[in-house]
């Protein structure tokens, strides 16, 4: 793991729309991930990559709240996916909110995305709502990280 740099906002673009491009027909759109501005939240967020032998594999996107660190995004080269790479980068998510003196993490995922709620929900992230995101609906997850908990 790496933390980001603006020179690798291209390459997180990249793997972001490959990773979300299969859900496209499902949404009837693309998915919010692959319309952000990645060189900005590179500026302004903790952006990690996950790399092996030079090659990019995952990408991870933290926000601070005040209450909760926020995985904005978490993406797995199509390649990789299914490997295990994801389940790492949500694990790294978790330690760096616990270093960072969260007692939560949250996401949130849309509806749409079934696989992506049953890995969270396996994962010990509970539901906390539903919401309605313009034609969409976004689910909204929490994990407490008490001892035991990741």
């Amino acid at each position: 793991m790496r933390r980001a740099t603006p020179a690798d906002a291209p390459a997180i673009a990249a793997l972001t729309a490959a990773a979300y491009s299969k859900y496209i027909v499902r949404m009837g759109r693309e998915p919010q991930p692959m319309r952000t501005d990645y060189v900005r939240v590179v500026a302004e967020h903790p952006v990690w990559l996950l790399e092996a032998a030079g090659e990019l594999l995952g990408v991870l996107v933290l926000m601070h709240e005040p209450d909760a660190l926020l995985i904005y995004n978490v993406a797995v080269s199509p390649q990789y996916q299914r490997h295990g790479y994801g389940r790492q980068l949500l694990a790294y998510a978790e330690a760096q909110a616990r270093a960072a003196g969260y007692a939560h993490i949250r996401l949130y995922t849309n509806a749409l995305m079934t696989e992506n709620i049953a890995l969270y929900t396996r994962l010990g992230y509970h539901e906390t709502g539903r919401e309605a995101f313009g034609e969409l609906t976004r689910v909204n997850f929490a994990k407490a990280l008490g001892p035991g908990n990741g």
